[in-house]
């Protein structure tokens, strides 16, 4: 369990594994769209299967376990922003994955984890290498939300890098090093 001054391994663990898988799918997402990088989306698939995996281990470890205490006392303001930022990661984190399913499953284009099918891609009869959707509206929206909620949560990401910043350099206090371990 989370102590006041001490996070647990595993709140340490999955804010960083998490973070860090996230920020390398976002940035390979991005890539992979411009430079139609299609080889590439196996491995993003997969991962962000297993980044879902993680991101619900870690909401349900936020459910036992509660939010961490802040380090010190600061304003109404950033104690809200704080909140808004933590929440939308935390969403963002389960939305991302599953609406990047939504899209791939519903396009028929399938997914998995590597070797391992959960969706298997649909072909058009008579024509493999041509993909058949299961649902055009569910493509579409899973696209649609795919998208939004990655530049949502690369946002979200700047702000709390940019907060642990402040905390870290300006107000000199322990919260980066709380998730350092220090």
């Amino acid at each position: 369990m989370d102590k006041p001054n001490k996070l647990s391994m595993l709140t340490i663990s999955l804010h960083w594994i998490i973070g860090i898988l996230i920020m390398g799918l976002c940035a390979a997402g991005v890539y992979m769209t411009r430079a139609e990088a299609w080889d590439l989306y196996p491995i993003h698939k997969s991962l962000g299967v297993l980044v879902l995996s993680a991101a619900l281990l870690r909401v349900l470890w936020r459910i036992k376990n509660g939010w961490p205490a802040p380090v010190a006392d600061y304003s109404r303001l950033e104690h809200l922003a704080a909140k808004v930022v933590k929440w939308v990661l935390i969403i963002g984190t389960i939305a991302l994955p599953v609406s990047g399913m939504l899209f791939s499953g519903a396009s028929g284009h399938g997914f998995g984890i590597f070797s391992l099918v959960l969706v298997p891609a649909q072909h058009m009869p008579g024509n493999p290498a041509e993909v058949l959707a299961y649902s055009e509206f569910w493509a579409r929206a899973g696209a649609s939300i795919h998208q939004a909620t990655a530049y949502i949560l690369i946002a979200a990401i700047l702000l709390h890098v940019a907060g642990a910043g402040k905390h870290h350099f300006i107000d000199k206090d322990a919260t980066l090093n709380r998730m350092l371990n220090k």
